[in-house]
């Protein structure tokens, strides 16, 4: 197969308007969670005239979509791309002429930007699939925010909708407030933060708040905890791999002069390797019990498991460095040079089949790192002119990947 990454990038950019039309689409009426029944209309609008096999989830709006490639041999490879749908329970502030018609939700985090993107390269691969020495899945993901869609879909058999596990996978992500427009971002091994959520109800005895010695006070007790899982981090667990713990609800009583029976609060976990992960586990209850103890108290300990590390393939990001740079050249590339704290669910994908994890950057013109609002604010705002390096990023991978892997 001969490669033009010329005629990609044109192209690309010949099917902005549309691709462009779709994102805003999208964007006006983002779904949250794993049912996305408007979403998963327009991306089957757009990819049913292309010639893809579509399959649906069944326990989930999602799109599986199979490209045979007309120049596929036996055992010819196959390449994953994704791009997740769901949006988020933000009300948005952006003021753009296409904002979030349903008051309540919003794609702060730019999945319609990758719903866009990847339908773009739906088309640029359709129109060469009878060059392509292999097949390709494209994986339209729902319930990314906190309801793993990924875990979801590869129960469902995406990983082999191909009628064979795929060879390699592929996610781009957009950000609104990191990098300069356009610019590409990756690195080997971890780029993404493990997640855990933390859910903690301390109960003791309530009272009259004039004599808290009549009671046993669940408030203090959890405050402490609260206190100590900072200690616990800094004591525990070594600097250079580190483990972020917030605290983001914390509810007791409804009065000030009543001792409430008991308290509760949440947090979110973050690690990065599987030795603090697992020692996470182990310590985080033993710490909260003992303090429970100490105080005379009781306290329920709910400790979940939720996304793992996303770590990127070495031989995988190098690839994906060197396909950015063919595409756009050599300043289009920055190797990052340590991992985000925020976590995904690409994770699972990529803990069953070799492949990366990259970032585009969408901020905006005239902004900076400084002023631009980051991922899930209510004023987040990702340019559209990066939609054609997206669609174009997707369909060089793929294009690139089923020449080399059916080369060898």
């Amino acid at each position: 197969m001969t490669l033009s990454t010329q005629s990609i990038t044109d192209d690309a950019q010949e099917i902005f308007g549309d691709v462009r039309n779709l994102r805003h689409a999208l964007h006006r009426e983002p779904e949250v969670g794993l049912y996305l029944p408007s979403t998963q209309e327009k991306v089957l609008n757009w990819l049913e005239p292309l010639g893809y096999e579509l399959s649906l989830g069944k326990d989930l709006s999602s799109v599986t979509a199979v490209l045979r490639g007309g120049a596929a041999k036996e055992n010819a490879p196959t390449v994953l791309l994704r791009g997740d749908m769901d949006g988020l329970p933000v009300k948005e502030k952006t003021g753009v002429d296409y904002a979030s018609q349903t008051g309540d939700t919003m794609h702060a985090c730019g999945h319609d930007m990758h719903v866009a993107m990847l339908a773009g390269a739906a088309t640029l691969l359709a129109e060469r699939k009878e060059q392509l020495p292999g097949d390709v899945v494209l994986m339209f993901q729902p319930g990314e925010e906190g309801f793993d869609g990924a875990g979801h879909m590869i129960r469902e058999g995406v990983l082999d909708a191909a009628g064979k596990r795929a060879d390699v996978a592929y996610g781009i992500h957009v950000m609104s407030g990191i990098g300069t427009n356009g610019e590409i971002m990756s690195r080997p091994g971890a780029i993404m933060s493990a997640s855990d959520g933390l859910y903690v109800t301390v109960r003791g005895k309530g009272g009259h708040g004039s004599a808290p010695f009549m009671a046993k006070d669940p408030v203090g007790a959890a405050a402490e905890m609260v206190t100590a899982l900072q200690m616990m981090v800094t004591r525990n667990f070594d600097a250079f791999d580190p483990v972020v713990i917030s605290v983001g609800v914390f509810n007791a009583g409804n009065a000030r002069n009543v001792i409430p029976e008991t308290a509760h609060f949440e947090a979110t976990i973050r690690s990065f390797s599987p030795q603090a992960h697992d020692k996470l586990q182990c310590l985080v209850p033993l710490l909260l019990q003992g303090i429970a103890k100490a105080h005379g108290l009781e306290v329920e300990i709910d400790y979940r498991p939720e996304y793992p590390v996303t770590a990127n393939h070495a031989e995988n990001t190098n690839f994906a460095r060197s396909a950015a740079i063919e595409l756009f050249g050599d300043a289009c590339y920055t190797e990052m040079a340590q991992p985000l704290t925020g976590s995904e669910d690409f994770s699972r994908v990529l803990q069953e089949v070799p492949g990366a994890f990259i970032f585009l950057s969408a901020l905006a013109p005239g902004e900076t790192d400084e002023t631009a609002q980051y991922n899930h604010s209510p004023y987040a705002h990702f340019d559209d002119s990066v939609l054609s390096r997206g669609t174009a990023l997707y369909t060089y991978l793929a294009t690139r990947s089923l020449t080399e892997l059916s080369a060898h």
